[in-house]
């Protein structure tokens, strides 16, 4: 059985760090592009980071210079750095998993890796930031 597993969420005041995790076991990611998203209440889901299964990393322009995504595959696991969080941050993150998601997601949007239902995905992580 394949699971995603998120941690490392929590409540942060503004300006503060948080590093999440996401747990794979059930598959190697060595063959799989991650990525992390986000959806607040009222909001889209927002793809904000992806990394290939060799490296290649892409961010939201919202993140550009805040976040940083790292995988190690030796721990099946991709990490999510986040610094200098504003309120605007506050969400639910979601990892997902699926050997082409990159470029599909820079093609197609957040919404249609949901909707199409084929990449593993995780239950998420609250992240709240506070003024």
């Amino acid at each position: 059985q394949v699971r995603l597993v998120e941690s490392g969420g929590g409540l942060v005041q503004a300006g503060g760090s948080l590093r999440l995790s996401c747990a794979a076991s059930g598959i190697s990611l060595d063959y799989y592009a991650v990525g992390w998203f986000r959806q607040a209440p009222g909001k889209e889901r927002e793809g904000v980071s992806c990394i290939s299964h060799d490296g290649i990393t892409d961010y939201a322009d919202s993140v550009k210079g805040r976040f940083t995504i790292t995988r190690d595959n030796a721990k099946n696991t991709v990490y999510l750095e986040m610094n200098s969080l504003k309120p605007e941050d506050t969400a639910v993150y979601i990892c997902a998993a699926d050997p082409n998601l990159c470029p599909t997601v820079k093609a197609f949007g957040a919404e249609f890796i949901f909707r199409r239902g084929e990449a593993y995905r995780g239950p998420g992580t609250q992240v709240t930031v506070s003024q």
